[in-house]
């Protein structure tokens, strides 16, 4: 394929191609799960997998969470390369003490003897009035916890080799999907900007290397998942104010590219971090707290800002799950409180 063809895919394609690939590459690799079989995944995210590879490789499970966390830590300790499916991330807290007792701290606490390169995967984000416990995100819990790897990917190019280095990798990787951008027609919020080219070949993106979306000099968006695109809808509404908008997706929460970071509140002078997960303890307190550390006060030209849910579950109501979710419109009244803002 040219390097000028535009191959375009949904984000549920591009994940799926990369699992594919590495299946083919390596018979290690398999992928467990409820509903991931012939079903193809609640949100098409093994779709077409287990009609190519058989039920030896794709295997449908127990409403186990436990059960299918216990199975990918041994299976990994064992030298395979398991592929572990919870529906939603919700469902994580379930089975939590195998990932944060066992799958984080087993590489650690046999002194690097025993390696586990596994992938959990796991549908994240609302607006789709799932109420509290299915609409998280939780980008920050798995993120503070030591020896995981913490994958966010927010458009099907990134989704498909973000994929294939984490199947690579010979740590545990947390990889999350938006639910709003996989594509599928009856859900969510797809932004013709955010990139949807994927080329067929198998490629990888190496972790903690973040990408500019869009370049600006006034002030830097950083967000993760969906909130990239909604900061790019955002960013044209500000531009027909004047107000030129820097847009940084990290892809990848741990490793975290803080470089890049600060190179751009360092021309901009701005921040904006904007998250779909929890403000209390998340994220966007630990990319502020980057910034100040690394940052003098003359060179921010405004406080630093964050959007984030507040310190509630995600409403059922729609209109109130809309105004706890960060929006475009809620980037805008932001940046535009921070362009009239000055440090004294």
């Amino acid at each position: 394929m040219s390097e000028t063809t535009i191959r375009k895919k949904a984000f549920y394609q591009a994940m799926t191609e990369a699992v594919a690939q590495e299946m083919e590459r390596d018979d290690d690799v398999f992928v467990i799960g409820e509903d991931v079989g012939a079903m193809g995944g609640v949100f098409q995210s093994t779709l077409g997998l287990h009609a190519r590879f058989g039920s030896e490789r794709v295997m449908d499970t127990p409403i186990s969470e436990t059960g299918i966390m216990g199975v990918a830590l041994g299976a990994a300790a064992e030298g395979l390369r398991p592929i572990a499916e919870l529906m939603f991330v919700d469902f994580m807290a379930v089975c939590f003490d195998q990932i944060m007792n066992e799958i984080a701290k087993t590489h650690y606490m046999s002194g690097g003897a025993v390696k586990l390169p596994l992938v959990i995967t796991a549908s994240t984000g609302g607006g789709f009035s799932d109420a509290g416990q299915h609409s998280q995100t939780l980008h920050g819990l798995f993120a503070h916890v030591p020896g995981l790897k913490v994958v966010a990917p927010s458009n099907p190019h990134d989704a498909k080799g973000l994929m294939t280095t984490a199947i690579r990798d010979n740590n545990p990787v947390v990889y999350m999907f938006h639910k709003a951008l996989m594509g599928l027609p009856i859900m969510g919020f797809v932004d013709a900007e955010i990139d949807s080219n994927v080329p067929e070949e198998s490629y990888a993106i190496p972790f903690g290397e973040a990408r500019i979306v869009r370049e600006g000099s006034d002030v830097t968006i950083v967000g993760f998942s969906q909130t990239v695109a909604k900061a790019v809808v955002a960013a044209r509404q500000l531009e027909e104010q004047g107000i030129d908008a820097e847009i940084i997706d990290p892809r990848t929460l741990v490793p975290f590219d803080t470089d890049a970071l600060v190179k751009s509140v360092s021309k901009t002078g701005r921040l904006l971090v904007v998250d779909e997960d929890y403000l209390n303890y998340g994220m966007t307190g630990e990319i502020t707290a980057l910034v100040a550390e690394r940052l003098d006060s003359i060179t921010l030209k405004s406080p630093v800002r964050r959007l984030g849910i507040p310190g509630v579950s995600i409403p059922y109501s729609r209109p109130l799950e809309y105004a706890a979710i960060p929006q475009p419109d809620h980037i805008v009244d932001a940046v535009t409180d921070m362009m009239n803002l000055t440090v004294a």
